[in-house]
C-alpha cells in the first residue's frame, strides 16, 4: 500500500511499514556507517541518529542503508542506477534513497539536502521529495557538511506519505498565522514563478516543465504570476559557495588531518581554502543570506507557494509529474515561507494530483 495509515491508538503516530536511511551517512546501531569513505571503513557507531531513533520509537521498520556521494558532499560514487533508465544517474547526493522508493523496495526513505541532494534525486527519479524548513529535524548523528545549509527531508511516492513523516517528526505549522494565506484547493489559489538568476542555467526540459506546471495550474483555475525578486537575491549562488566552502573546510579538517589522500579533491580545497575566501567574506555572506530570509518569507507569503530554487532555509517539496528528455522524469519544486511545512504539503498534494494526471510523465514500474 502506498499511502501509509495513521493509526489513531496513540499520540504519538506509528509508521506501519519499512523505511530506508540515507546510506552510510546516518549513523545506526545495527549497520555501518561508512560515508562512501575508505577512512571510516567497517566503521559501526553503535547509536543510532536522532532521526532513526524517532522512527524506531513511532514503529518504523529500518529497512537498510542506502548509498550517497563520499559524505553527501562530492560526485564519488556510489554505482546506483535510476530504475527507470539503469544507464542513467538518480541524482545525488541522496542517491539510493530516491532510487530505493522510486523502485518500490521502500515506501519511504531519508536524505538530506546541503544544496539539491534531496529536489534532485526526487526529480530525477520521478517521486515526491520534501526538505522541510532548516533545523526542524535533528541532525544529530549526521555527518556534517555545512551547519548552515544541511536539512534532513525524506523521499516518498505520495504526499500522505510525506505528511506522516511530517507528523512523527513533530512538524506543525502555527495554528493562526496573521496575514498567512490560506490554501482552499488550486482553483482560485495565487502561485507565483521566480525564475531567479540561475534561470539560464537551467535545462531545457525543467524550463519545459516550469512553463507546463504554469499552464497546467491556470488551467484549472489558479492565478499564476511571474515575480522579479529584488537584485540583492541575485547574490545568493555566490554566498551560498562562499559559505559552503568555509563551513566545509571546518567539517572536513578531521579527515584531511587523518587521511588527506582518502578524501575527494573537492574537500581537501576547502580545507585548504584554495579560493582565499576571507573572513570578511564569509561574514558578509552569512548576514547576507540571513537578511534577506525574512524578505523572502514575506513574498512567498502572498503565494499558495513560489516555484523557484531556494537557499533559504525555506521548506522546498519536489513534485513529479512531467517528462524531460530521453523519456526520462522531471518535477518541479514548491517552496513556501519558513514553518509552513504543512502548508506546502497540502498545496503539494492538490498540485501534485493534477501533475501526475496531466503533466506527460507516467512511470513503466
Amino acid at each position: 500500500m502506498d499511502c501509509l495509515l495513521r493509526s489513531r491508538m496513540s499520540s504519538t503516530p506509528r509508521v506501519s511499514q519499512p523505511s530506508t536511511k540515507r546510506g552510510y551517512q546516518l549513523t545506526s546501531q545495527d549497520m555501518p556507517t561508512q560515508h562512501n569513505s575508505s577512512l571510516y571503513e567497517g566503521s559501526f557507531p553503535e547509536v543510532d541518529a536522532a532521526s532513526v531513533r524517532t522512527l524506531r520509537h513511532a514503529g518504523a521498520l529500518i529497512f537498510g542503508k542506502t548509498t550517497t556521494a563520499q559524505f553527501a558532499a562530492v560526485h564519488v560514487g556510489p554505482k546506483t542506477r535510476n530504475p527507470h533508465d539503469p544507464l542513467r544517474t538518480p541524482g545525488g547526493s541522496s542517491t539510493g534513497s530516491g532510487a530505493v522508493v522510486a523502485d518500490f523496495q521502500a515506501p519511504l526513505a531519508l536524505g538530506t539536502q546541503t544544496g539539491g541532494s534531496m529536489i534532485r534525486p526526487a526529480s530525477f527519479n520521478g517521486i515526491y521529495g520534501l526538505k522541510p524548513t532548516w533545523n526542524s529535524v535533528s541532525r544529530e548523528g549526521s555527518k556534517i557538511y555545512s551547519l548552515t545549509f544541511d536539512t534532513l527531508g525524506w523521499f516518498a511516492r505520495c504526499v500522505d506519505d510525506l505528511a506522516l513523516l511530517a507528523d512523527v517528526f513533530g512538524i506543525q505549522d502555527d495554528k493562526k498565522e496573521e496575514h498567512a494565506t490560506v490554501f482552499e484547493g488550486v482553483k482560485g489559489a495565487r502561485f507565483a514563478i521566480c525564475k531567479t538568476v540561475v534561470w539560464p542555467f537551467a535545462g531545457p526540459g525543467t524550463q519545459e516543465a516550469l512553463s507546463k506546471a504554469a499552464a497546467l495550474l491556470e488551467a484549472h483555475g489558479a492565478i499564476v504570476e511571474e515575480v522579479d525578486l529584488p537584485p540583492e537575491f541575485d547574490n545568493l549562488p555566490e554566498w551560498h559557495r562562499v559559505v559552503l566552502h568555509c563551513e566545509g573546510g571546518t567539517a572536513f579538517l578531521p579527515e584531511y588531518r587523518v587521511g588527506k589522500d582518502h578524501i575527494n579533491q573537492v574537500l581537501v580545497d576547502h580545507v585548504e581554502n584554495i579560493n582565499g575566501f576571507t573572513r570578511k567574506e564569509h561574514l558578509e555572506a552569512f548576514d547576507g543570506m540571513a537578511a534577506l530570509r525574512p524578505k523572502f518569507d514575506e513574498i512567498a507569503g502572498r503565494y499558495a507557494a513560489v516555484i523557484t530554487p531556494s537557499a533559504l532555509h525555506t521548506p522546498v517539496l519536489n513534485v513529479p509529474g512531467f517528462k524531460g528528455a530521453h523519456d526520462m522524469p522531471i518535477g518541479v519544486s514548491l517552496v513556501a515561507p519558513r514553518y509552513r511545512d504543512r502548508h506546502l504539503l497540502d498545496v503539494g498534494k492538490a498540485v501534485g494530483e493534477i501533475f501526475e494526471a496531466e503533466g506527460g510523465w507516467e512511470t513503466k514500474l
